[in-house]
């Protein structure tokens, strides 16, 4: 893959272009990942409405019907609901991680086995998100599939 990156302060925004004999599953990966830059959510702070990048999102989950999204310094309310952001944010590496929570796996720092199957995933900033035996595996999939990306 040959990378070429061209800067001009006369280029009014910035333009990706991904030129390509087909797209295959690694240009696809490579453009989701660039989306992630450009998706927002709104969050619901201090009575504010606040647009949060998607990216600093470490992980989501439910309380007495609420929804929030969790970031490394805050904690916001969403107006969506759990599975109305699964939807939306599956494409970008976020995976379910019980029935109450949504991990963004970009922002896990480390994995540890647990008794009874699940797993206990260290967020970037150090907290910690337990994952359902249920989605357990979906976990260890996208952990393969980072290792053999590596590979190649």
């Amino acid at each position: 893959m040959k990378i070429t990156l061209n800067q001009d302060p006369a280029f009014p925004e910035t333009e990706v272009i991904i030129n390509c004999p087909r797209a295959d599953e690694d240009i696809l990966r490579l453009v989701a990942m660039l989306r992630v830059y450009q998706k927002k959510l709104v969050g619901l702070k201090d009575g504010e409405r606040r647009l949060l990048d998607v990216k600093d999102i470490l992980y989501i989950d439910t309380a007495d019907k609420k929804t929030f999204l969790y970031t490394e310094n805050a904690v916001y309310e969403s107006a969506l609901k759990l599975y109305e952001l699964e939807d939306a944010l599956r494409e970008l590496d976020f995976l379910r991680a019980g029935r109450s929570a949504i991990v963004n796996f970009r922002r896990i720092q480390s994995i540890r086995p647990e008794l009874g199957g699940r797993m206990l995933v260290t967020m970037d900033n150090g907290e910690q998100v337990y994952v359902s035996r249920q989605y357990a595996g979906e976990l260890k999939g996208k952990l393969r599939e980072l290792e053999r990306s590596i590979l190649q």
